[in-house]
């Protein structure tokens, strides 16, 4: 078994708003294996990005983490000091944010850029990095972009929106890294450049052997990148399974709804929806926050948050249905 690179253990972010506090996560566990390539999936707003920021420790000022622990080959972030960050960032960790457009500086060029990234990820010593323009070249190559030469003195206002997605990519892979966290990273594209740079990303993991996070609310996406998938809903982790199986037969009634909700290429109606919307932060459920919604909810699924546990060859799911070694209660 390969060797675990990261490891989140019942994590808790809060947010500090006027007349309260947004209890945002709640007891989040996410690990990611050496190499592997693993799924963060879910409804927008249910903390997929706050748990890869709050890995990333840019979390904005008004967050709290009361409780949990963030491991990355054993060290635990949330205890590091600002120069031992500074290096985990340089060296180990990276993220495709979004929205190209905001993650570019609009005032300096392409070559500018680069070769800051590329002088902060020799790390905290201040050494020296040799040849940094072949190094941002040799990125720019494989991010797949025309003319890397010119590349380098163009602003991202120069660009196209596929082009600086790319250009991010390219920041992302310019020095080596153990873990990309690719966020929601086709958003912002039309169809046929998000199957380009879904493809981009895939082969650059492999081929440096590193670890990949791919948030995304597209099911399809995680199924053509991914080999374990966690399911997400409103700061829970409701369900884990290798990509193949969660697909095969999905556990979890919201699960169920989300593929449910993918429209068919064979026609047949429209596809289905999930009734209801995530529930505020500020004054969650005190059970299952999808109880709300699930047309199998009971009288636990209100009362605590029901935990992780295995239903099928590493398959796990947080549903009341499966407690106890019981029969999945639709069936009674």
């Amino acid at each position: 078994m390969s060797e675990t690179l990261l490891d989140i253990k019942n994590l808790h972010v809060w947010f500090k708003v006027y007349g309260g506090v947004l209890k945002v996560l709640n007891g989040v566990n996410f690990n990611v294996k050496i190499g592997e390539k693993v799924g963060l999936v879910g409804e927008a707003g249910c903390g997929k990005t706050t748990t890869m920021k709050a890995l990333l420790r840019v979390l904005p000022n008004l967050a709290l983490i009361p409780e949990g622990d963030i491991f990355v080959r054993g060290k635990n972030i949330l205890k590091l000091n600002s120069r031992e960050l500074a290096d985990l960032r340089g060296r180990g960790l990276s993220m495709i944010f979004q929205d190209p457009t905001s993650a570019l500086n609009p005032v300096f060029t392409i070559g500018q850029q680069l070769d800051d990234i590329i002088k902060y990820s020799a790390g905290s010593s201040g050494q020296k990095v040799a040849n940094k323009k072949n190094i941002a070249l040799s990125a720019l190559h494989e991010a797949r972009l025309p003319d890397p030469e010119r590349m380098l003195d163009s602003y991202p206002i120069q660009l196209s929106g596929g082009m600086r997605q790319r250009v991010c990519i390219a920041f992302a892979i310019a020095t080596a890294r153990d873990l990309l966290i690719a966020d929601e990273p086709t958003t912002n594209l039309d169809v046929t450049i998000q199957d380009q740079v879904l493809r981009l990303i895939k082969d650059l993991v492999e081929k440096k052997g590193a670890s990949l996070i791919l948030i995304t609310h597209s099911l399809g996406l995680a199924r053509e990148t991914t080999e374990r998938v966690y399911v997400m809903y409103a700061g829970n982790m409701i369900e884990m399974a290798a990509t193949s199986l969660l697909f095969k037969k999905p556990f979890h009634p919201y699960t169920q709804g989300l593929l449910a909700s993918v429209p068919r290429l064979s026609g047949g109606g429209f596809a289905e929806g999930i009734p209801g919307r995530i529930p505020n932060y500020r004054n969650p459920p005190p059970g299952c926050r999808f109880a709300p919604r699930c047309p199998y909810a009971f009288a636990p699924c209100t009362k605590a948050m029901p935990p992780l546990i295995d239903v099928d060859d590493g398959h796990q799911v947080a549903c009341y249905l499966y407690q106890n070694g019981q029969e999945d209660r639709r069936n009674a």
